[in-house]
């Protein structure tokens, strides 16, 4: 429904039919997150149930976009298994990145309404700015 409503009064009007894939990847991983959220305040029980399947609904997200683009691009198959490996890695990274900056933080005192989804949404966003720092640094050269 979500996306259904964003494609065709947004990305229509707009002429951007072309990001439909990774529009509808990011809507489905952030509904998917604030459904999370729900259950674990709400329903601490099924929260506990559903234990590692709502965030793993996210990641199959990461991997569909990552599939439609090597698809969408016609990537030969040599291409294909070097951006999948290079995903994968680069994933791989992000992850022990995040993680070692939450576990360096788990000591510091942090205000109440920034603790959990609040301060990993503060990294993130850091880390992609890092990240986007390196935009064209072989294109320089």
């Amino acid at each position: 429904m979500l996306n259904w409503l964003v494609y065709h009064y947004v990305l229509m009007p707009l002429g951007l039919e072309f990001f439909r894939f990774i529009l509808f990847i990011i809507i489905i991983a952030a509904f998917v997150q604030v459904v999370e959220m729900v259950i674990e305040r709400y329903s601490p029980f099924l929260y506990q149930s559903l234990g590692v399947f709502l965030p793993l609904i996210t990641v199959n997200c990461a991997i569909l976009g990552a599939s439609l683009f090597m698809v969408i691009r016609d990537y030969s198959f040599v291409v294909t298994v070097g951006f999948g490996l290079g995903s994968g890695i680069g994933w791989f990274l992000a992850i022990i990145a995040m993680a070692g900056i939450r576990q360096r933080l788990a000591n510091e005192r942090i205000p109440r309404g920034l603790q959990g989804p609040g301060i990993t949404l503060i990294i993130a966003g850091l880390m992609a700015l890092a990240f986007i720092g390196f935009t064209g640094v072989l294109q320089g050269s």
